[in-house]
């Protein structure tokens, strides 16, 4: 048995923010996570870092949240942000009355929008479209989903914080009508324990009404799938957004070496829709061509989903909403007690952009019950402090300028430093296992060692070991190989968790398998077979 002030539920981007707000206020917390960190939809979204333009016309209160959350962002969290700013283009055909009334709006909501000439919009992204009628540049920029949340929960450790991943929640304690803890399952070993606990934070984003249902009470959750696809390289240099409302196939963001192009939106059942169609994607490349001519003619590496845990007043978990965009996207803050359980606090809904607002709010809540007179300091305290020079120049006692540019703005000060220390014992480890995404043995080795539980799969979130180019071909077999040799995996062991990847990877490949991606695939079948003798791999997961 443990105890804690509060356990929060959830380990995307709220839940570690709530977290580690928690832990700055002093307040004792545990946060338990089903899967793996930013397993959900903090994962699964096109990266964007709204500027807010995206809803100043239709939902002008998320527009000025987005707008403050940016600013606060590109302060505290560079590490994870590419400021890259935005373009929002008018395209032949669609409405110029909205065009003036958007920009109106952005003006209101405080966004800073100007309008540039098409031909410098042109020599700036040379693939746009050459038809389009009118640009205006916004601060919109791409966050990296993985990195933020490891950064929260790391920040919120050297505050005394605890969170625990592959840990279920099988059951909310309330005992006289209050929260007394709950009871978690350890999916790694079966074992089963007891939380104790003065309040419960449910951070659960689309299985938040799931989570509340522990408890006996009802949360009103709407799902909508949004589907994406993933470029080989860069399509854009900023984020481009179509020039109206918002719809399917609008928006491009570059995100770190790919571009992503999204996205759909589907009403589904629950969380545990993840997976795009063909029909989705068809429909993405015919819309994404307007923005960039070609574009359904480049290389698609994948295809993946997310679910937007949508909260309405008035609707009803499991009720599918005919139009998820029509959709408020601010979040909303739900006291159980009105329901008859005390201690008991959701924080549902809103976007990545406005989570730490969202975990702010929360822990507001949470201070004022506990009786805990303590300010939030996460808009100004930095949430990952950068590289400092001297680290860039140790770097480059191993790898080129570039390439140590990249993983310094990457890694971070603290995480440099576990980096270089194993270098400075091992200069070999600098071997790269993935070229693709620059990962070395030694990143490879320090994100692994200690791990009670290794998968492939959680090394590519912190790493992003297999999210490049080759989708894991060549480097998931380096990866499983190097750990096998250093005796982290017993043979059985490397061999189960080498499938799991190649059937998460194949997920994503399956419904993209044309031209390039297909001799990609086919390349990768003979890789198994012939060089590794994974017949039944091979056969398991699609190669």
């Amino acid at each position: 048995m443990e105890k804690t002030d509060v356990l929060v539920i959830g380990g995307g981007a709220t839940g570690t923010g709530v977290l580690r707000d928690l832990a700055l206020r002093g307040v004792d917390a545990i946060l338990a996570e089903q899967q793996d960190l930013a397993y959900g939809t903090s994962s699964r979204f096109h990266g964007l870092l709204h500027s807010g333009a995206r809803y100043a016309v239709n939902d002008p209160e998320s527009a000025r949240e987005c707008r403050q959350e940016n600013a606060i962002l590109k302060r505290i969290a560079r590490c994870c942000v590419d400021d890259t700013g935005g373009l929002f283009v008018l395209l032949p055909g669609d409405d110029p009355g909205y065009a003036d009334d958007w920009f109106a709006a952005c003006l209101r909501a405080g966004i800073a929008v100007q309008e540039i000439p098409a031909a410098e919009a042109l020599s700036l992204e040379p693939n746009l479209n050459p038809a389009l009628k009118r640009v205006f540049r916004v601060p919109d920029a791409s966050i990296d989903g993985f990195a933020l949340v490891w950064a929260n929960v790391g920040s919120a450790a050297g505050h005394g914080a605890r969170a625990y991943t592959y840990t279920r929640v099988d059951r909310i304690i309330v005992r006289d009508g209050t929260v007394s803890g709950a009871l978690v399952t350890d999916l790694r070993t079966g074992e089963q324990r007891q939380i104790e606990c003065r309040f419960i934070v449910n951070a659960a984003g689309a299985w938040a009404g799931q989570v509340a249902r522990l408890a006996g009470c009802e949360l009103k959750i709407l799902a909508s799938k949004g589907s994406l696809l993933v470029f080989n390289h860069r399509v854009t240099n900023r984020v481009v957004n179509r020039l109206r409302r918002p719809g399917d196939g609008d928006i491009i963001v570059p995100q770190d070496t790919v571009a992503i192009l999204g996205t759909t939106s589907v009403p589904v059942d629950g969380p545990e829709h993840l997976g795009s169609s063909r029909a989705e994607v068809d429909q993405l490349l015919l819309l994404g061509r307007d923005l960039v001519p070609g574009l359904d003619e480049r290389r698609v590496l994948r295809s993946f989903a997310g679910v937007r845990p949508l909260y309405q007043e008035n609707g009803g978990e499991g009720q599918r909403p005919q139009d998820g965009r029509a959709v408020a996207r601010q979040f909303a803050l739900v006291d159980h007690e009105r329901q008859g359980v005390r201690g008991l606090i959701t924080v549902v809904g809103g976007k990545l952009t406005t989570f730490r607002l969202m975990a702010e709010q929360a822990t507001n809540l949470v201070c004022v019950l506990l009786e805990h007179d303590a300010p939030c300091r996460t808009a100004v305290e930095v949430l990952l402090p950068e590289a400092t020079a001297a680290q860039v120049r140790q770097l480059q006692r191993y790898f080129s300028p570039p390439v140590s540019q990249k993983m310094a703005e990457r890694l971070g000060r603290a995480d440099l430093d576990q980096l270089l220390g194993i270098l400075s014992r091992n200069g070999w480890k600098r071997q790269f296992v993935c070229e693709c995404e620059q990962v070395c043995l030694a990143e490879l080795e320090w994100r692994a060692t200690g791990s009670s539980w290794l998968r492939l799969g959680d090394l590519r979130c912190r790493t992003r070991l297999g999210m490049g180019t080759c989708q894991g071909t060549i480097c998931a077999a380096r990866a499983i190989g190097q750990l096998y040799q250093d005796g982290m995996l017993d043979l059985g062991r490397a061999r189960r968790l080498l499938g799991e990847f190649l059937d998460e990877r194949w997920k994503g490949n399956q419904e993209v398998l044309w031209g390039d991606q297909l001799r990609e695939r086919l390349y990768a079948r003979n890789v198994y077979l012939n060089l590794h003798n994974f017949q039944k791999e091979a056969d398991d997961y699609g190669l």
